[in-house]
């Protein structure tokens, strides 16, 4: 059982071994998903009363829950699926977008702006904040804004020799993911609040896009960095242009990263609850905020909510299936080689 066939390959104990460990971590992660599917067949009582672990043995299987959800809690539970999906689809799309120019930008192009132009950014921008907090229009203060940022940029902005580089950049960027969503979500309802945009869909399509493109940007920048430019080079040579290079020869090639970076930012936006709470009521209510509504003042209803998440997270668990040959080759970064 010790004696290994070669030197490369494993002794059939190291396999039952590995084998025993891998069936318990699969059944330590797939439980929590099988008590939730039978939990959605129990009775009130079944759950109150259990744990029953097996279905026709323990209790009698029951579709309470489920005509309960999708009869009677159908047309909210329609809503906030239609919201959920509109919103995930849109800002997954458009942070992969985004997020795929700017690394290829990233890593094609050396940016070296200087340190005074990006500090002068920032003190313009807040000087617009202020002003509208005083009262200004907000196109009055940034047309203000705006021309103090080139007039400083032309005097003093000149003063600092520093410059930045693409990693710098880089860095800047998942720092911005990095930072708890909790700290800016009160000026974001701030700002949403001022635009008439509370309780829409189009709030959190542009909340979600702006967490997820560092992400995205990322993720799909170690990608593109592993990608030979001599590929990009023989195509310049022979006349193409930068636009076309990049739609035509370098995203196929990033097929597999861009399908495995679209998957996680989807998850992200499908599952987002914060941001979700604080700028949605009952228009634009997601998924995420209706299993939390379905915990009351009488206990939480167990059965009726295990119904909600399932058909929450079944699009998800499908949509990986489907992509799973992408997905796998999308998150071993550095497959493509010249």
């Amino acid at each position: 059982m010790r004696r290994r066939r070669s030197p490369l390959a494993p002794s059939p104990l190291q396999v039952g071994l590995s084998y025993l460990a891998l069936g318990l971590a699969s059944v330590f992660v797939l439980f929590p998903l099988y008590w939730l599917l039978i939990t959605s067949f129990k009775l009130p009582i079944d759950v109150n009363s259990g744990p029953f672990y097996l279905p026709w043995v323990d209790f009698k299987p029951s579709l309470h829950a489920w005509e309960y959800v999708l009869g009677t809690l159908g047309p909210d539970v329609r809503r906030a699926y239609a919201n959920t999906a509109v919103v995930a689809l849109s800002s997954a799309l458009l942070a992969l977008f985004l997020g795929t120019s700017a690394a290829y930008a990233l890593t094609r192009f050396q940016y070296r702006p200087r340190v005074g132009a990006v500090v002068l950014f920032v003190a313009c921008l807040g000087f617009v904040v202020a002003l509208v907090a005083l009262g200004v229009p907000w196109p009055a203060a940034v047309g203000l804004g705006l021309a103090v940022f080139i007039l400083g940029l032309q005097t003093l902005g000149r003063r600092f020799r520093r410059h930045l580089s693409n990693d710098d950049i880089a860095l800047w960027l998942i720092s911005n993911r990095i930072l708890p969503p909790v700290v800016v979500v009160i000026p974001i309802y701030l700002l949403f609040q001022q635009l008439g945009l509370l309780d829409t869909r189009t709030a959190l399509i542009i909340s979600y896009t702006v967490i997820n493109v560092p992400i995205a940007v990322w993720l799909m920048r170690d990608y593109f960095q592993n990608i030979p430019p001599d590929i990009e080079e023989c195509a310049q040579i022979d006349g193409a242009s930068r636009y076309r290079i990049f739609w035509t020869i370098v995203l196929p090639l990033a097929a597999p990263g861009l399908v495995a970076t679209f998957l996680l930012l989807l998850v992200f936006s499908w599952n987002e609850y914060l941001l979700a709470l604080f700028l949605s009521k009952a228009n634009s209510q997601t998924m995420p905020l209706m299993v939390a509504a379905m915990s009351g003042t009488r206990g939480t209803e167990w059965w009726y909510m295990s119904v909600i998440i399932i058909l929450m997270i079944l699009p998800v668990v499908l949509l990986a299936l489907v992509l799973e040959r992408y997905i796998e080759r999308g998150l071993i970064v550095g497959a493509v080689k010249g």
